[in-house]
């Protein structure tokens, strides 16, 4: 079998190198020159081995400049990288005192954009936040007798805790706000708070302030306090505030009632407000609207979820402006006043559920727009059609 292949190999290459005879004249000679099968075959070899032995060595002196220049330039990057770094350490070696200047400059900024916010800061003996002054200027003096160096950084340092404690106090005073106001509507802020507290989750990224992994607990109490006044004031936005209908002309309030088709004793869940068919109805505070749709004994219905449990819900309607999952703001029209559902004429019924448990809607509508702009302690009426 192999014999047989290597004959169809000659027998092949003869055919393409058959044996040739060339002749030259020279002098008024003629000379006749055979070239064999084999000596073609031999030549044409040669050539095809001095080809290949050059494309050989071409790629070979890429490659190698290729990786000679890959190296070269890896080396030139570390030796940038370590350059750069030494060159900083230098720096702040040298310009100790500059970097201080620099840090200082930028906390007088910090301070100078929230100067009058927080110059209206006043302590009473019911602050509990604490005071690192006489520690502060302590540090200040140890640090400047044995680090000289460092005695522009230690009393950076000092101006921030300070800062951080003044800023933790307003926060502080600004929840305690929050709170009476949540307290003076009915409602408890802690346990607002628990229930906005539920859905949270996320990865742990700790914040550390130190080389050991701690944080200085005043900063931690800096960022609590913020956390628990923005909580609180989100909250504050959520209560029903805003009246639903254009006017305040209630013909049904909360509580038991004669019921206007039975005739009996019933539970009224909220409050209705008589106005023309397709008046507009309001958000009564900022939320998610949960819920546009058809609800047995309501009709056309929207409901609004306010977080922390709270919820508003608007009935009878003749028209939806809103959908579900929309973000509205107190005022926002959501809808228009109809007479869909079980209803004797174009009228409103606004329900406040908190856990889903019906309350009387009217304390919110008549003394949270007052209550609110106290406790944020702003003089000017909050925009828009309130409810008084």
């Amino acid at each position: 079998m192999i014999r047989a292949d290597a004959a169809k190999l000659r027998e092949r290459l003869k055919a393409w190198f058959p044996d040739r005879e060339f002749f030259m004249r020279s002098q008024g000679q003629v000379r006749f020159i055979k070239l064999s099968s084999r000596v073609q075959m031999a030549a044409a070899g040669a050539v095809a081995f001095a080809l290949l032995f050059w494309a050989v060595t071409m790629v070979s002196v890429a490659v190698s400049q290729f990786i000679s220049q890959r190296d070269r330039l890896a080396m030139l990057e570390r030796e940038a990288k370590v350059e750069s770094a030494e060159s900083r350490v230098a720096a702040y070696r040298e310009n100790l005192n500059e970097t201080a200047d620099e840090l200082k400059r930028r906390q007088e900024f910090i301070e100078q954009t929230l100067d009058g916010v927080l110059d209206d800061i006043k302590v009473t003996d019911k602050d509990t936040v604490s005071d690192s002054s006489k520690e502060a200027a302590e540090t200040v003096k140890k640090v400047s007798v044995a680090i000289p160096e460092a005695a522009g950084l230690a009393k950076i340092e000092a101006r921030q805790i300070a800062f951080a404690e003044k800023l933790t106090l307003y926060a502080d005073q600004r929840s305690a706000r929050a709170a009476a106001a949540m307290r003076k509507l009915g409602l408890n802020p802690e346990a607002m708070l628990r229930s906005a507290q539920r859905a949270q989750g996320g990865p742990l990224e700790l914040l550390s302030t130190r080389r050991g992994g701690g944080m200085d607990p005043r900063f931690e109490r800096m960022g609590l306090s913020l956390a628990r006044m923005e909580a609180l004031e989100d909250s504050l936005q959520g209560i029903p505030q805003y009246l639903p209908a254009a006017e305040w002309s209630i013909s049904s309030g909360f509580g038991y009632r004669r019921d206007p088709f039975t005739g009996h004793g019933a539970m009224h869940a909220g409050l209705d407000f008589r106005a023309g068919y397709g008046s507009p109805i309001h958000a009564a505070a900022k939320g998610r609207v949960s819920f546009v749709g058809q609800k047995a004994g309501y009709g056309r219905v929207v409901e609004i979820s306010h977080g922390n449990g709270l919820m508003t819900r608007y009935a009878h309607m003749s028209a939806f402006r809103t959908r579900v999952g929309q973000q509205v703001a107190a005022g926002d029209v959501i809808g228009a006043i109809g007479s869909s559902g079980r209803s004797t004429g174009p009228h409103l019924h606004f329900e406040v559920r908190i856990n889903d448990r019906a309350v009387n809607p009217r304390p919110f509508l008549e003394a949270a727009p007052h209550v609110l702009e106290e406790a944020r302690g702003t003089a000017a009426a909050r925009s828009g059609q309130a409810a008084r």
